[in-house]
């Protein structure tokens, strides 16, 4: 017999997690645009100063590849942080111009003070003005950057009403939970063209899914390469746009609450089947959506006598009941099975409950016509025959009759 870990691995499907694009020839030619002009403005420089001539050949191609170098420096830290976030950018950018208006103004106020105290332009106190002035800047631009990162979420200009989070225009997209993915069902509605926005795959979401592919928990293994799988299937319907938005990690404090955070930052809407996701997003004003409470409006009669193949786990809360789940999730109560926990067997839905925590199925013991179970099933029902009350007789009634209409005395 094949273990268990290796034969599941050859079954396993391609993880859909998203690869590190390449470069586009756009980029490139902007960061080489980049040295080239950086270099040249170095050189022209250098060519127009009136006292060019004082510097000899190597200082020139000292500067020179200083400033590749320096060119080269930039690009390497642009190239080891592809995924950038627009609001951290801006929040730099502003945090910058902030120290920097306010360094310009307090270095003119000591500029003033050093006239009035005349101070001079040279001397030990010139220095002394000019240290500080350096230091003082520096400091104003760190403080200034410092603050507008850690608040970047919640700070806000009184005009003209300018908030470092990112806007949507038009459809709100939706965010996929994990049981979303791993119950399968998104699937079926994208193909339907009922969802009319982007759909957003966080990346903390790809990492746990990865992590249940990847269990020694028979179920949480098959949970988590059914998702992966209905990823990879979703990213295959031409009628709407899937992204993995891999900037976005786990600060720590769950799938769920990053989830949430996430919907309340960007706008989005939340497609899950966790009815406590469902109710916490409620609580937190964030749109969501329950597929189970989606399914239970669209639902119609149950599909009574439908035969599963359903795996028994445990014993159920009644005599004889046993508990299994299916593929999905689903949860499926089989009646006087109790003796076959462990093992595979085909079940036929006798009723369906369907909540807003999930889907129930109720349903009995049906083996393949034909198998031993079967045959002992069918040998059971019999009705039994007393021997001392002779042979069976016809159950046509008396004279053969049909014994609705009923015989003369």
């Amino acid at each position: 017999m094949v273990s268990g870990t290796d034969s599941n691995a050859a079954e396993r499907p391609a993880t859909a997690a998203p690869r590190r694009e390449r470069s586009s020839p756009v980029l490139l030619a902007a960061r080489l645009l980049f040295v080239v002009l950086l270099v040249v403005s170095v050189m022209l420089t250098l060519a127009s100063t009136s006292k060019a001539n004082e510097f000899s050949f190597a200082t020139v191609v000292g500067i020179i590849v200083a400033a590749g170098g320096i060119g080269l420096l930039v690009l390497i830290l642009d190239a080891l942080t592809p995924n950038k976030r627009i609001t951290s950018v801006a929040a730099v950018y502003f945090g910058l111009c902030l120290g920097l208006v306010a360094a310009t103004a307090i270095g003119a106020l000591l500029d003033t003070i050093a006239a009035s105290w005349e101070l001079g332009n040279e001397g030990p106190g010139a220095l002394y003005l000019g240290l500080a002035k350096m230091t003082l800047g520096l400091t104003l631009c760190y403080l200034s950057v410092s603050m507008v990162i850690t608040t970047k979420d919640d700070f806000r200009l009184v005009i003209p009403y300018v908030e470092f989070s990112k806007q949507r225009r038009g459809e709100q997209p939706y965010l996929l939970d994990t049981s979303a993915l791993i119950d399968g069902r998104v699937l079926d509605l994208a193909s339907s063209r009922l969802i009319d926005a982007p759909i957003i795959v966080p990346g903390f979401v790809m990492d746990e899914l990865q992590t249940l592919s990847d269990s020694d928990d028979r179920g949480k293994r098959s949970r988590g390469r059914r998702g992966l799988d209905t990823l990879t299937r979703l990213q295959a319907v031409p009628l709407v746009e899937v992204q993995i938005d891999s900037t976005r990690t786990q600060d720590g404090g769950g799938v769920d609450a990053a989830l949430i955070e996430v919907a309340q930052r960007d706008g989005g809407r939340i497609l899950t089947t966790d009815a406590g996701l469902h109710k916490i997003a409620q609580i937190r004003g964030v749109a969501s959506i329950n597929l189970n409470d989606l399914a239970a409006s669209l639902r119609g009669t149950g599909s009574s006598g439908e035969r599963l193949r359903v795996h028994l786990e445990k014993a159920g809360e009644q005599r004889q009941q046993a508990v299994g789940w299916l593929e999905d999730g689903t949860m499926v109560v089989v009646e006087d099975v109790q003796h076959l926990i462990g093992q595979d067997i085909w079940a036929s839905v006798t009723n369906t409950l369907q909540t807003a925590s999930g889907r129930l199925v109720f349903a009995r013991h049906d083996p393949e016509p034909g198998s031993a179970q079967s045959l002992a099933d069918a040998a059971t029902d019999q009705a039994r025959v007393d021997a001392a009350s002779g042979p069976l007789r016809e159950s046509s009634g008396p004279s053969g009759r049909n014994p609705r209409r009923g015989g003369r005395a």
